[in-house]
């Protein structure tokens, strides 16, 4: 790699680390707040979410109460295309002061607000609030262990159920909220941190005396008489004309978990056997791959060379077969060239991005805490990577024999983004006909156009011009001018065949660790296991090179020299597997009924198996680069 881009990689990374460790330690909200007591604590509220439709919404598109005046809260572009919408609440707690049964506000639902909640219920929506930039959560017992608890995002809008002795199905609200504030005091100062936000949410139908007022004491709980809500046998129904009474409780416990470590307990794993499973399950692949990579190289090719080497006379090679026969033709460059070099810069540019994301999230920068952080820095890294795919799209351009950089730089700079680009607009556009606060703002659809024309493809034209001026990449042995006839090849050496099972071993690597991935995604549930995210991108790596070298050599070994797009598909051919899987994972995980929901699932994953077959596609094609380079430049070629 020349110097120039590698002390742009390393400036790129300094700068990103820079950017992570203030965004860690600096902003608002994640540097630790102490507290007095006394102090006010305002609870934010964030988008409302389902499992089953994936499309979030506002909080306030329910007839929540609502605080005078509503304030959006300053987002960065990862919240952004997250869906999040953080807005004040007129929830406002003090600091180490329990309350207690405390009215929130009162409403009448008339036939639209009964509708509105009777959907969302039936989505199974739910509400998520944050407190000292902690998401709240509701924490569930684990059946099959006394101790475990587990925690979900938010809580439900409400339930459905039937009266005693009914069969008719009825709606209910959560109308109270229970919150316990889990708090870390500092024994000699007296100020206190916020260390944990849970919540136990019940359907409770107030009851009052005469009429309503804004002093009326509730006749269902009442601080002073020391009466509490502690189940929903009396829920508050949905229905037009109903009225609806919105309460909460605050409680404070004080706990020995320390504000730098407030994360852990949602972050836990409660299942880490199985991600060890999975990376023993992968490294057998590596073994039994690598074993076969061994032997070709050691003993196979050892004993290739030496015997080529020996021959003396013509007519003794002529009787010779094998991958040196084809010696002649192996550099001849491939058929629609142009656009090999564009997929392998872009899988360079995808490389680069995914690795330094990784590296960073593994070595705790991208912090939880830092909502749409891990989005802002992939779409950051992705932009700036775009100086390494054009230089290497040129760099192998050249190699070919190619004389317009320009054009292919061009190509390198907007087939891949303009192809992902075109399915999230429709996506985007699916969204927004369903008024979701998913939608892209065109703001920021404006800054991601900004990012793409004025950043990234400018340093992909300066990464172009880079590769280009280079002296172009030697062969090292000399092309025929008349290409050889390839001999008939067997039922298993078809290029179809060959290909569809390279992409299963890369697959099977990696393909328990994208069951929790996926989890992560589409069941809102916490991911950070970044530190067995790398162990395993490193084993992708290894086992997308090793199968594609192992069957490049059993390629040339047939006299089939057409190897340059065999090894990029046979690797990147994984990624039809995971589109697979992600359909099985749709029909066997998840409940989304709504077509809309289908189509943005199956959208975004092929967003995500068409980068993933760049990826491994680039992977598998630079390994069978450096192995046919290595082992035709071993050989005496008269």
């Amino acid at each position: 790699m020349a110097r120039g881009p590698f002390v742009f990689l390393l400036w790129i990374s300094a700068c990103l680390f820079l950017f992570l460790r203030a965004s860690c330690f600096y902003l608002p909200g994640v540097a630790p707040q102490d507290f007095h007591k006394g102090d006010v604590l305002r609870v934010k509220v964030n988008k409302l979410t389902s499992i089953k439709t994936q499309l979030p919404y506002s909080y306030y598109s329910l007839p929540y109460c609502r605080p005078k005046q509503i304030f959006d809260s300053a987002e960065n572009l990862g919240e952004v295309l997250r869906g999040d919408r953080i807005e004040n609440s007129p929830f406002e707690f003090k600091m180490r002061e329990p309350e207690m049964c405390t009215i929130l506000c009162r409403i009448v639902l008339d036939g639209k607000m009964a509708k509105d909640f009777k959907e969302k219920i039936d989505d199974e929506y739910r509400v998520n609030m944050i407190l000292d930039n902690l998401p709240l959560v509701f924490p569930i017992q684990r059946n099959d262990q006394e101790s475990s608890v587990v925690y979900q995002h938010g809580f439900h809008v409400g339930l459905r159920g039937q009266y005693a002795g009914s069969k008719e199905e009825r709606h209910f609200i959560y109308n109270h909220l229970t919150f316990t504030v889990k708090i870390h005091k500092d024994l000699i100062t007296e100020l206190s941190r916020i260390v944990g936000f849970e919540v136990k949410p019940y359907s409770v139908k107030h009851a009052y005396e005469d009429s309503w007022t804004e002093t009326t004491r509730l006749t269902t709980c009442d601080p002073h008489a020391k009466r509490m809500v502690t189940n929903s046998e009396t829920p508050q129904e949905v229905e037009e004309k109903n009225e609806i009474i919105f309460t909460y409780d605050v409680e404070y416990v004080e706990s020995d978990v320390k504000w730098a470590s407030r994360w852990d307990t949602y972050l836990l794993m409660a299942d880490d056997q199985i991600h060890w499973f999975s990376i023993v399950n992968s490294l057998m692949i590596v073994l039994f791959l690598s074993g076969m990579v061994a032997m070709i190289m050691l003993r196979t090719l050892y004993r290739d060379i030496s015997k080529y080497n020996q021959l003396e006379t013509q007519e003794e090679a002529q009787e010779e077969t094998g991958w040196k026969l084809v010696h002649g033709d192996v550099f001849r460059p491939p058929l629609k060239s142009d656009l090999l070099c564009v997929y392998v810069g872009t899988g360079v540019q995808f490389f680069g991005m995914s690795l330094v994301t990784i590296i960073f999230a593994a070595l705790g920068f991208l912090s939880p805490s830092n909502r749409g952080g891990l989005m802002t820095a992939m779409l950051l890294l992705w932009v700036f990577m775009g100086l390494f795919a054009g230089y290497t799209s040129a760099r192998l351009y050249r190699m070919f024999k190619g004389t317009e950089w320009k054009k292919i730089t061009l190509k390198t700079a907007f087939m891949f983004p303009a192809t992902i680009f075109s399915i999230f607009f429709v996506l985007n556009a699916l969204i927004w006909g369903e008024k979701s606060s998913g939608a892209v703002p065109f703001g920021t659809m404006f800054a991601l156009v900004f990012l793409w024309f004025c950043i990234s493809v400018p340093l992909v034209f300066v990464g172009g011009y880079l590769g280009f001026k280079k002296p172009a990449i030697e062969d090292p042995v000399k092309t025929n001018k008349i290409p050889r006839q390839i001999p008939e090849q067997a039922w298993y050496m078809n290029p179809t065949f060959s290909v569809l099972i390279g992409g299963i071993l890369p697959f099977g690597a990696v393909f328990i660790e994208l069951f929790f991935i996926l989890t992560s995604i589409w069941l809102h549930q916490f991911y950070y296991i970044f530190g067995f995210l790398f162990i395993v991108f490193l084993i992708l790596i290894v086992t997308c090179a090793e199968i594609t070298v192992v069957l490049c050599y059993f390629q040339l070994c047939s006299e089939d020299y057409h190897w340059w797009w065999r090894s990029y598909l046979t690797s990147g051919s994984s990624a039809l597997y995971l589109f697979l899987y992600a359909a099985f994972y749709f029909f066997t995980k998840l409940e989304i009924t709504k077509p809309v929901s289908g189509m943005l699932y199956f959208g975004y994953m092929l967003i995500g198996s068409y980068a993933f077959f760049v990826l491994t596609g680039t992977i598998g094609f630079y390994a069978c680069f450096w192995f046919t380079r290595l082992i035709y430049s071993s050989v005496k070629i008269d």
